[in-house]
């Protein structure tokens, strides 16, 4: 298993370059912790599965829940943040700005 750190970063970025660095090109992510201070998640329309409507958050989460993997050196991850109002928004996560505090995301390697 990898443990891959992120501080003072953009989340899906450094756990690219870690990965990276790493030797790792394929894996799944079995879970991951931490806050950011912002994020960008999207969910599609009820009407157009192909489509997505894209959303910035400038506000503080919780990272709760997060499925995901690394395939060809491309991290995907799917997230539910939790934020003020005890409210979880939820969807394909784009980009989450670490800085405040800090997140860690636990890689198992998956080879053919």
């Amino acid at each position: 298993m990898h443990v891959f750190e992120v501080n003072d970063a953009e989340l899906v970025e450094s756990i690219a370059e870690q990965a990276k660095a790493a030797g790792l090109t394929d894996g799944v992510i079995v879970s991951l912790i931490g806050a950011a201070d912002s994020f960008t998640i999207s969910t599609m329309p009820a009407g157009d599965a192909s489509a997505d409507i894209i959303t910035d958050y400038d506000q503080p989460a919780e990272i709760v829940g997060v499925v995901g993997d690394i395939v060809g050196g491309v991290v995907h991850l799917h997230a539910t943040m939790a934020i003020e109002g005890d409210k979880g928004v939820a969807g394909h996560l784009h980009r989450a700005q670490i800085g405040h505090w800090f997140a860690r995301a636990y890689v198992l390697p998956v080879t053919a």
